[in-house]
């Protein structure tokens, strides 16, 4: 910015965005690492143009746009914006928070055909239990059930989906809050991960 200027900075975002933002990408792309790219830019062209593709033998099926907590997100949806929403006057089609998702510190996981965001869920509420600061009860009590709940063959959804609310809304922090996101994405996105098989 001091060498080339405000307006060279400003000129290098996407879709409504403007300047650039590093992307720590990894999973199941040819080139993982942190990429320096414009702010906006969607997950396909992130890919694409930065991560020299897939890895041979893998299709984009889900992503975690934003970490462990930013929820998950379906291949159909790889051509949002990776960046905060952008302000009401700004006409782009779609945000990630209308999709029940963040950016957070761009922290991207990419998954393929060969992985399920059911697992991707349940090893991210895991980690939140282990987390956990344990001061407040429905992180420290509601992770732990969560994970429990969610470790199991059937998932019961409609409890689930209630101690998520109540984690959303009684936790004193920000991880209680969005631990549930992860979890919320696969009632949403990936159902037939929860299929019972025959």
């Amino acid at each position: 910015i001091v060498e080339r200027g405000a307006d060279w900075f400003a000129s290098q975002g996407r879709h409504g965005r403007k300047g650039l933002r590093s992307f720590s990408v990894s999973g199941r792309v040819a080139k993982p690492g942190v990429h320096l790219a414009p702010a906006g830019i969607t997950l396909r062209e992130l890919i694409d143009e930065f991560c020299e593709g897939m890895l041979p033998g893998h299709e984009l099926y889900a992503y975690l746009p934003g970490g462990a907590s930013g929820g998950i997100l379906p291949a159909r949806l790889a051509d949002v914006p990776l960046d905060f929403d952008a302000p009401k006057e700004t006409p782009l089609g779609g945000t990630l928070q209308e999709h029940g998702c963040f950016i957070g510190s761009a922290a991207i996981i990419v998954l393929s055909q060969h992985d399920s965001a059911r697992a991707a869920a349940l090893n991210a509420m895991r980690f939140f239990a282990h987390e956990s600061c344990g001061k407040c009860t429905p992180c420290r009590v509601g992770t732990q059930k969560a994970a429990e709940l969610m470790a199991r063959e059937t998932w019961d959804t409609g409890l689930l989906t209630e101690l998520a609310q109540t984690m959303q809304d009684a936790s004193i922090c920000g991880l209680g809050q969005a631990a549930p996101n992860p979890l919320l994405s696969v009632l949403k996105f990936f159902p037939h991960e929860l299929e019972e098989k025959p």
